[in-house]
């Protein structure tokens, strides 16, 4: 497996977040200065503000993923499936780089999620 190949994916990525995260919280910074005229201004900034927290909780936890991933990297753990110790496909690192489970233990995990 080419360890430097998914090392570089997981810093773009983790680079990517970080701004993103940044630019959005000077969106959030820059919404304390608008004049509110009406109910549709309220509910509209509301809404963006629900959206935007959604995907800011969303990113950071894809953020602690990636950061977990680096650390399996550097310790010589990645790739591992966490749930039953077998490698993760390539193919699916490809596609999640920062993948904890192979795609027969994501199934299995999702399943028993989707039971609760």
């Amino acid at each position: 497996m080419d360890f430097e190949y998914f090392k570089k994916l997981l810093i773009e990525r983790k680079i990517q977040i970080v701004e993103n995260i940044e630019i959005a919280q000077n969106e959030l910074e820059d919404l304390k200065n608008v004049d509110i005229n009406d109910d549709g201004d309220y509910a509209s900034i509301c809404a963006d503000n629900l959206i935007d927290s959604a995907i800011h909780q969303q990113q950071i936890k894809e953020l602690k993923e990636i950061e977990e991933a680096l650390m399996k990297l550097e310790h010589g753990e990645y790739g591992i499936c966490e749930m039953c110790g077998e490698n993760i496909k390539p193919l699916r690192l490809k596609v999640k780089p920062y993948a904890k489970y192979c795609i027969i233990c994501r199934e299995i995990i999702e399943k028993e999620n989707s039971r609760r």
